[in-house]
């Protein structure tokens, strides 16, 4: 137990200490803990071929740490992004992340069966080409996001009841790991396939999302194989003060604020077939689905989108510039993904597609009041490349009627001055991920803006900014 005890310690101590320690966010390549573990054991070799990791064992190391629990994760995200036409200006910018995260399975530690420990951090560099350059609401980058070396996640989850059917997790938590999340639009890079526009528009601090995180607790319990229940209460914000910055507000990520209202959240999911459902030889493979509908509550307050506690608008220079306050915030979504065809020659060669939709009747304090995604996916576009995968996606976001009014109070009071009523935000993506090895993808990437911020003006030509083409390459390693 001793020698249990400082291994744990000592890898605790370096997943904050150093920048490279980190747990992606959805958008960024996942690996099976299983097949790394199979792969520590039959490569032990630098670049091995056959191994999810370019370090294969590292010498030894990553078995050595499992005899005690324990196991950790490295990734780098590295890209290139830059708009061709259209935005602010036009350029390219570099961002990346490297990430990892560290975790303790204390069946294998000391004997206690369905507990996991987990502590994550992230390393931030580059710039941002949304904030550079576009102008827009739906970033271009799931890891775009200020520079900083960060703790992500630090929890603790533990499983009851037979079959596992019951599991509390305790801990801080980013919310965008597990509820909302379609599996099929993770493969893209524009940030709303992960953590859609509406709570990140509209939730303060952005909500407990990449790359901030919350303290709560979340519980999941699987009353059969085909559903799913999550529920979750969590800090109302993820940061203590919701002036500025969300992410320089909580800079390192261990401020662990509890001093805001509380966030609740309640999803549903039911998948088809349920989950290990066996198929004999002679019955057709059934196309397998995934749907989810949930619902959130956040108890802080919100500020008018148009008026202040005078009762003015705050575009009207007479007012006094302090917006209404409203008690608390909901919305309701519903997330699809749905396989519709199945290759009868080549197993892994499957067409998907999915739908997201986020919608609130609050307008009166919220930016967005409805966002969507769509998309389609097809795994295997090549013969014989079963790890490609090549996708098409598009994103809506809906400004409220309460902030287009307050645009048009702008425009009566101030007629002097070209004022832009917001209105609403498109994009489509298409992108391809190409597997290079197991532990390497490279994915171009194409988007297109129609009325970037949903109408906004461009700072340098007081003109609305024009509709942009975005074009780039990102690169996945896992360590």
């Amino acid at each position: 137990m001793r020698r249990i005890y400082w291994c744990f310690a000592a890898f605790v101590a370096l997943s904050i200490a150093n920048p490279a320690f980190a747990s992606p966010p959805p958008v960024v390549m996942q690996i099976d803990a299983d097949e790394v573990d199979q792969d520590q054991t039959a490569n032990s070799g630098f670049l091995g071929s056959r191994s999810q990791t370019m370090l294969g064992n590292m010498w030894g190391l990553r078995p050595w740490l499992n005899q005690y629990g324990l196991s950790f994760n490295l990734l780098e995200t590295s890209e290139a992004l830059g708009n061709a036409s259209g935005g602010i200006h036009q350029g390219f910018d570099y961002d990346g992340l490297t990430q990892a995260d560290l975790q303790l399975d204390t069946e294998r530690a000391f004997g206690l069966h369905g507990g996991l420990f987990n502590i994550s951090a992230e390393q931030i560099h580059g710039r941002s080409l949304s904030t550079d350059n576009l102008g827009t609401l739906q970033t271009s980058s799931g890891i775009e996001a200020d520079r900083s070396m960060r703790l992500w996640e630090l929890w603790y989850q533990q499983k009851f009841l037979d079959e596992d059917r019951l599991d509390v997790k305790l801990g801080q938590q980013s919310l965008d790991q597990e509820f909302m999340v379609s599996s099929n639009a993770n493969l893209f890079v524009n940030t709303m396939f992960g953590w859609p526009m509406l709570p990140s528009a509209d939730l303060p601090g952005g909500g407990p999302a990449y790359p901030l995180s919350a303290l709560g607790v979340r519980l999941r319990a699987k009353p059969d194989d085909n559903f799913t229940i999550l529920t979750g209460v969590f800090n109302g914000s993820p940061v203590s003060n919701n002036s500025g910055d969300p992410q320089k507000q909580n800079a390192s990520g261990t401020s662990f604020p509890l001093n805001g209202g509380a966030l609740a959240i309640a999803e549903i999911q039911y998948a088809y077939p349920a989950l290990g459902a066996m198929v004999s030889p002679d019955e057709t493979k059934p196309l397998s689905g995934t749907y989810k509908l949930g619902i959130w509550y956040d108890t802080e307050n919100f500020a008018d989108q148009e008026f202040g506690t005078d009762g003015l608008s705050l575009a009207n220079p007479s007012s006094n510039g302090n917006p209404l306050q409203h008690q608390g915030d909901y919305a309701i979504y519903a997330v699809a993904d749905q396989m519709v065809w199945s290759s009868d020659e080549l197993e892994d060669r499957t067409l998907n597609v999915f739908a997201r939709a986020m919608g609130t009747p609050l307008e009166d304090r919220n930016l967005v009041d409805f966002s969507m995604n769509v998309g389609l996916t097809l795994h295997e576009p090549i013969p014989l490349r079963d790890s490609d995968t090549l996708g098409i996606g598009m994103g809506y976001a809906h400004i409220s009627s309460r902030a287009a009014a307050f645009d048009k109070d702008t425009a009566f009071y101030d007629s002097g001055t070209y004022t832009p009523i917001r209105s609403s935000e498109t994009f489509i993506e298409a992108t391809y991920q190409y597997q290079v090895m197991p532990w390497w993808q490279v994915q171009p990437d194409f988007q297109y803006v129609f009325n970037p911020g949903a109408g906004t003006s461009n700072p340098n030509t007081g003109e609305r900014i024009g509709n942009e083409a975005i074009i780039g390459i990102r690169t996945n390693i896992a360590f």
